[in-house]
């Protein structure tokens, strides 16, 4: 996954996504955002969904997708639209993420705008509710607080049956994003934490799935969080302190390491297996790794040669 609002060139996207799929990655991902965090407002981006049909384009075997989008960034229809787009150029290779949004800077400088807390996530129960209505209804209406749609015949439908799989983002798994998980999603994203914080959380979403009666084998739970890999430590540590350098708030080495140390997968290749397994026996089915910088092609590389390859055979 990579920050599409952080200034990264089309060229270097087309590359991140084309090195990723030749290494054997299973997805590449990018956020939904039109500004940078952090007080760096001068770093550019582009439109995360024209983006990813561009890449689908493209590329041939990586699914493709974001992480995630905002409901306030687009009606529901646009959303399933463009999602739908992505899937029929790329042969069946789109993901749809979908969260409530956060940021409020990015909205009012956009003029976009930026509802409370509460109305942003019943902005998302209805849109997953229209969005998994479009995709599989043949007609599809529907009437709640914030969309009204009438007898919509949405064609053509996606190429992946029964639908692009939808995934829901957030930090937390409260009692909504939980029951909304369970009867929409097909997939739950947890924003970093411990392997023991990540375990709490998606075990809110098992037991939510269990009391909707579904499978749980038909809902998958993943996490996002960053990395930075190294043949040594000296490598992985440069990449750490690079960071840092870019975070205004990032306090001293010390702190911002052992801030990382805590969430993060940083390391060598063996210990960045060691950090994966806890976090797979946490219940981490699906890791989404953040690729800070979009010029780095030698740590993704790092990864997919040194650390797939451990990964066989391992519970994953």
């Amino acid at each position: 996954m990579i920050e599409g609002q952080e200034g990264a060139t089309w060229n270097e996207r087309l590359d991140l996504a084309r090195t990723a799929e030749r290494l054997g990655f299973e997805s590449f991902l990018t956020s939904d955002h039109y500004l940078s965090p952090g007080g760096t407002p001068e770093r550019g981006s582009f439109d995360a969904w024209t983006g990813v049909a561009a890449l689908a384009a493209a590329t041939e075997r990586i699914r493709l997708g974001t992480m995630v989008s905002p409901v306030t960034f687009r009606h529901p229809t646009v959303l399933a639209k463009a999602a739908t787009t992505v899937d029929l150029v790329s042969g069946g290779r789109a993901e749809l993420g979908m969260g409530a949004g956060w940021w409020v800077e990015e909205h009012t400088t956009h003029g976009i705008p930026f509802p409370s807390t509460l109305d942003r996530f019943a902005m998302l129960e209805e849109q997953v509710e229209i969005v998994h209505g479009l995709f599989t209804k043949e007609v599809f209406s529907f009437s709640g607080r914030f969309y009204a749609i009438e007898e919509c015949r949405f064609v053509p439908k996606p190429s992946q049956k029964p639908h692009p799989p939808i995934v829901l983002g957030g930090r937390a798994a409260g009692p909504k994003m939980s029951r909304l998980v369970a009867r929409f999603a097909d997939e739950f994203n947890t924003l970093g934490g411990t392997p023991a914080e990540v375990r709490e959380r998606l075990g809110r979403i098992r037991d939510a799935v269990d009391e909707s009666g579904r499978d749980q084998s038909t809902v998958s739970t993943s996490m996002m969080t960053w990395y930075y890999a190294g043949e040594d430590d000296a490598a992985w540590r440069a990449r750490v302190e690079r960071s840092r350098e870019r975070d205004p708030d990032a306090g001293s080495v010390d702190e911002y390491l052992a801030r990382l140390e805590r969430t993060c997968i940083l390391g060598t290749p063996d210990r960045f297996v060691e950090r994966l397994v806890e976090y797979a026996d946490a219940g981490v089915q699906r890791i989404v790794l953040n690729h800070e910088f979009p010029d780095d092609l030698e740590m993704l590389q790092l990864v997919g040669e040194r650390v797939l390859p451990q990964l066989a055979g391992k519970r994953t």
